[in-house]
């Protein structure tokens, strides 16, 4: 049995794994197989995925010299064999389907290497942000640079659409998001935009949904605790789209008045 980590450095096998969803069930989109903290090889940074726990960083980021010690790489150079399984995907899935990307956004991989592993509250990721706001501005700087090269790079090599994982962001309130993370965003997406399509993934974030559409982000999943059409136009309007903000548990009960709810009929 292989772990993940060995699964994604076989492009050939990680290749396949992505067009199994298409080869089997003729869905129209695949979704690399990858995680979030890829990039984190190409950093310098070691860390591990633990079953029961998920991403763990050993030697958790808090200070100038580790911020500082980051490495910077070309995508390509940082994790080779991903981009080696998209042109392969790629190539395997012809236009039978599109083929998406993703990578963590800025704030989220900043809170595995700033706690060290998954927190309810985060408390070390808080402490950094209000109490250092300079040093913290300066790791999301450089994990702004570090995604944006690393989602280019995933479009060169072949992905149509990119997705951005912002697991964590409900942690913050509105302010700390507009002050603390949203101008990264900001960068992340005009980086993107003239090459690849992107859409931004958050959970939890009901609260911050004005915040995240002055973000110029392309397209919202809209967590499913929020009814969307009254909420979502005075956000964005026409500048964004929206998907998502169904329930898990809706398509397992075929709740069919949830569904015809969610998606304006009732």
């Amino acid at each position: 049995r292989l772990s993940l980590m060995e699964m994604v450095h076989r492009p050939e096998l990680c290749a396949q794994v992505t067009c199994m969803p298409v080869d089997l069930l003729g869905v129209d989109a695949a979704v690399l197989f990858a995680d979030i903290m890829l990039p984190l090889e190409g950093m310098g940074i070691p860390f591990a995925i633990r079953e029961g726990v998920g991403p763990v960083v050993g030697d958790p980021i808090r200070s100038p010299a580790q911020v500082r010690r980051i490495r910077v790489l070309a995508a390509e150079e940082a994790t080779p064999y991903l981009f080696s399984a998209i042109r392969l995907a790629r190539a395997q899935l012809g236009e039978r389907a599109a083929l998406i990307g993703f990578a963590a956004s800025p704030f989220t991989l900043a809170c595995y290497l700033v706690e060290g592993s998954g927190s309810r509250d985060y408390p070390h990721v808080r402490a950094l942000m209000h109490d250092q706001p300079a040093l913290w501005h300066q790791l999301m700087t450089t994990l702004t640079e570090i995604l944006a090269r690393y989602l280019l790079a995933q479009a060169g090599a072949g992905v149509q659409l990119v997705q951005v994982f912002d697991s964590w962001v409900g942690v913050l309130d509105a302010v700390s998001f507009q002050h603390q993370v949203a101008p990264h965003l900001t960068r992340l997406f005009a980086a993107l935009a003239p090459t690849v399509p992107a859409l931004y993934f958050s959970t939890g974030s009901a609260h911050l949904l004005r915040g995240i559409a002055g973000t110029g982000a392309p397209g919202v999943s809209v967590d499913w605790r929020l009814a969307p059409r009254p909420s979502l136009a005075p956000a964005w309007a026409a500048t964004a789209s929206s998907e998502g903000n169904l329930g898990p548990g809706s398509w397992c009960c075929a709740q069919w008045d949830v569904l015809n709810a969610r998606r304006g009929g009732g």
